[in-house]
């Protein structure tokens, strides 16, 4: 029996999530993060699940043959940060190293604010994980 996703494209409009999270500071770099991500995916933000602003489509197979969609690229604004979804991008210890203050997890990079980082390089990461995406995409 096919598995559904968790984690799937909702009608909610993106601007309407982001209105209503609590923290300014949060609302407005979430705002920043759409430019951002919508600049470089050339997508328009789509709400993935009930707290994902997600750009573009990255459909994948794992070996065991389930296959899925997930946002190319995507985030969202939680409560303690903002968790950008960026992937295997941030194992590139030169970007990150020039970032600025971050966490990190599995595909996950965490920030307290925008100011904490340097938004160039941050854009260079965002870049660099949807071309990664798209190619991996293609050589399937």
């Amino acid at each position: 029996m096919a598995q559904k996703n968790k984690t799937a494209p909702t009608a909610v409009d993106p601007r309407d999530f982001i209105g209503r999270v609590d923290d300014e500071r949060k609302r407005k770099d979430s705002e920043e993060l759409i430019t951002i991500m919508q600049k470089v995916t050339g997508e328009p933000p789509r709400m993935w699940g009930p707290s994902i602003v997600g750009f573009g489509v990255n459909k994948y197979k794992y070996a065991s043959g389930r296959e899925g969609e997930i946002c190319l690229a995507g985030f969202s604004p939680r409560k303690p940060s903002l968790v950008l979804y960026l992937g295997e991008v941030l194992e590139d210890t030169e970007l990150m190293g020039r970032l600025g203050k971050h966490k990190t997890g599995k595909g996950c990079l965490y920030i307290k604010t925008l100011d904490d980082v340097d938004r160039k390089v941050l854009k260079e990461l965002v870049t660099k994980a949807v071309a990664m995406t798209r190619k991996r995409m293609e050589t399937k």
